[in-house]
């Protein structure tokens, strides 16, 4: 019986993986590129302080590219990492589009870049 236990055991997490982590592995990946491709992704690391911050997306201590590759992409690795639950829900698209916006990134790149952040907040939401 516990054999039978562990396989099933097994295979939960296994379905779990293939279902939400492996798609939003996938999706954080194309994010990264996505930023990449608008020259969105080399940047300094925050001082440690930086990561202290008690504002949405770290608004006063970061930009927002350095919160989606320092805070949001690593604490969404390290959730997939220790195969946790996701958030209830995700939210990240429309502060980024406005972002973007804000600070005129060319029409391609925003777009590129807001649909790889819908996809990730798609995933996570309905996870």
């Amino acid at each position: 019986m516990i054999g039978r236990f562990s396989f099933s055991l097994s295979k939960a997490v296994t379905n779990l993986f293939m279902s939400t982590y492996q798609p939003l592995q996938t999706a954080l990946l194309e994010l990264e590129a996505s930023m990449k491709a608008a020259d969105l992704w080399r940047m300094p690391r925050p001082d440690a302080d930086a990561f202290a911050s008690q504002q949405p997306f770290c608004i006063d201590t970061m930009s927002l590219p350095q919160w989606i590759r320092f805070v949001f992409i690593a604490r969404l690795n390290a959730l997939i990492d220790a195969n946790a639950a996701m958030p209830a829900k995700c939210e990240v698209a429309p502060a980024v589009a406005a972002y973007l916006q804000q600070e005129k990134t060319p029409a391609h790149h925003q777009l590129l870049v807001v649909r790889a952040v819908e996809k990730v907040d798609q995933i996570v939401t309905e996870s």
